[in-house]
């Protein structure tokens, strides 16, 4: 028996090593057994124009009146976005993960990286958020303090934390959107993050899973609400809306 397979062994040896092109078709047959289905694209529909179109700098003033200081307004930047926080297309994006102000060269960085590094007969990408409209007043330099409200020097859009700030689409895979998405987001002035239709399904399915699995009810919530620890003295008034999720 043993003398039967030494004998086997010397032969696929011998075959081996006469004809060495087999084992390359036996990888090359096995390779092509595990290429992917590529993704269908039927549903996808594109919009009027494919690229991001210039953000005004100055919001358009239809009266003919000067236009008036703002108030500072925080609460503008505050808390989390109840709208603006799905994707349209269902496809990519980059989501804010906290507030802030998006200013006009913040617009502008964003176009001319999106513009000049996507394929345009395969891809798409339009706006979420709103072209600067909130004046921001400013002293000159050296003047003294008082004089009552100071003129306006530029105008910005406030973001809350989930707003969507542009959706990218088309004919693409993640993948391949992926390094545009990441270079625009280290150049936000607020912490952001890419998202995909995927993402936020998961990230909606693992928080309502954390609530209904928690069994502790000694959260923040509960002692905002039963005044532990003199809670009432020290915390926050949007602390109440948000329980420590929000600033």
């Amino acid at each position: 028996m043993n003398s039967l397979r030494l004998a086997h062994r010397s032969c696929s040896f011998l075959l081996y090593r006469s004809f060495p092109c087999w084992n390359n078709v036996q990888s090359a047959s096995v390779n092509t057994c595990m290429y992917e289905i590529p993704p269908d694209f039927s549903d996808v529909e594109y919009p009027e124009k494919n690229k991001l179109p210039i953000m005004p700098k100055v919001p358009l003033n239809t009266s003919n009146r000067k236009p008036q200081p703002f108030p500072k307004r925080a609460i503008d930047m505050r808390g989390p976005e109840l709208i603006h926080n799905r994707l349209i297309h269902k496809q990519f994006g980059v989501m804010a993960l906290t507030g802030g102000e998006l200013l006009f060269g913040h617009f502008e960085v964003i176009r001319n990286v999106i513009n000049r590094k996507m394929d345009p007969k395969t891809m798409f990408a339009i706006w979420r958020v709103d072209p600067p409209w909130k004046p921001i007043s400013r002293k000159s330099q050296g003047k003294r303090m008082g004089g009552g409200k100071s003129p306006i020097h530029h105008y910005s859009t406030p973001v809350k934390a989930g707003r969507i700030i542009f959706e990218m689409g088309g004919k693409t895979e993640f993948r391949l959107v992926k390094r545009l998405l990441v270079e625009v987001v280290s150049k936000l002035p607020f912490q952001a993050a890419l998202v995909s239709q995927d993402i936020l399904e998961k990230e909606m399915e693992y928080k309502k899973q954390r609530e209904s699995r928690n069994i502790n009810p000694f959260n923040f919530e509960y002692m905002i609400k039963n005044n532990m620890a003199g809670s009432d003295k020290w915390v926050s008034r949007y602390d109440r809306h948000w329980y420590g999720k929000f600033q």
